[in-house]
């Protein structure tokens, strides 16, 4: 009996450019035996809709193919079903598909991935912000990243990453330090000026960012990382080696290990998973195997 896959696709992954590696993967798939049934949305709610039908069709797995803001949204369709989650990368950045070792630089080996359905329990993690309640496979972050998030989501304006680094670069020139109140599976609570906070499930973010080198996606705990406050020149200094993982040595650096945080701030908006979550206050807490993963 052939697998009956739904292969959601974001049709803007990358700009665009993603549509011509499309074709191929459909037809790796075919070629092993797969019946597909492609979901495109109008919009991100559209195709969520659309993929949460199609779970209750109850295919042989939900693949996403697209990057880490697609692979969120299937995460809210596949959680609490027993339809596995595929993954295609394709989008500008794969994080959750590198920590979970999938095939990041050919989608055709990702989708011979997809064939074997081999599957692996991966933690999720519920994270509540303003009106929003949802999940995140990856990580959540809150402070400087998101505000430089927000500033690239109003431009239009370079395209892909470029718009990211133009955006950092303005967030700098204005950015302040912020008072947190951090509260620790509820009982320990921390209160200090910090560039920024991380919530995470896996490793990294933002294209290869390591903020947290040893999260792990099956621990069943959340690493929480703080960058306290300095000054943007120390910033700068310390800012290139997240892509490395060695910022944690910093003394300004400090990683925890829980089941739960609350980060309470003003001005301060939560995204997950490169998705604007809603503005902080924030809970989050980790579902320990809510999700199968084909791996």
């Amino acid at each position: 009996m052939s697998l009956q896959l739904a292969l959601l696709v974001n049709p803007a992954a990358r700009g665009g450019r993603t549509l011509r590696l499309l074709e191929p993967v459909a037809r790796r798939l075919r070629a092993g035996g797969a019946e597909l049934s492609v979901i495109v949305g109008n919009d991100a709610t559209d195709a969520l809709e659309r993929a949460c039908t199609a779970v209750a069709e109850r295919p042989d797995a939900l693949v996403a193919f697209g990057g880490d803001g697609l692979v969120h949204l299937a995460v809210q369709a596949v959680a609490g079903t027993d339809v596995p989650l595929g993954i295609i990368p394709a989008g500008t950045g794969n994080d959750i598909a590198d920590a979970l070792g999938l095939p990041c630089k050919d989608p055709v080996a990702a989708a011979r991935t997809v064939l074997r359905m081999r599957t692996r329990p991966v933690d999720a993690a519920r994270v509540v912000a303003g009106r929003a309640d949802e999940l995140f496979a990856g990580v959540v972050c809150c402070g400087f990243d998101s505000r430089v998030n927000e500033r690239a989501n109003r431009r239009t304006w370079p395209q892909g990453m470029g718009r990211y680094l133009v955006a950092l670069a303005e967030e700098l020139r204005s950015f302040r330090p912020i008072p947190f109140r951090v509260t620790f599976d509820g009982q320990e609570v921390v209160e200090r000026e910090a560039m920024l906070v991380a919530v995470a499930n896996t490793r990294s973010y933002g294209a290869g960012m390591r903020v947290c080198p040893d999260a792990s996606p099956d621990d069943g705990l959340l690493d929480v990382m703080m960058l306290d406050a300095m000054s943007k020149t120390e910033f700068l200094r310390v800012f290139p080696s997240v892509y490395r993982g060695t910022h944690v040595s910093h003394r300004a650096v400090s990683v925890r290990r829980v089941r739960s945080v609350r980060l309470e701030a003003e001005d301060v908006v939560a995204y997950a998973d490169g998705e604007r979550v809603g503005p902080v206050p924030m809970d989050c807490e980790i579902r320990p195997g809510a999700l199968q993963v084909i791996v």
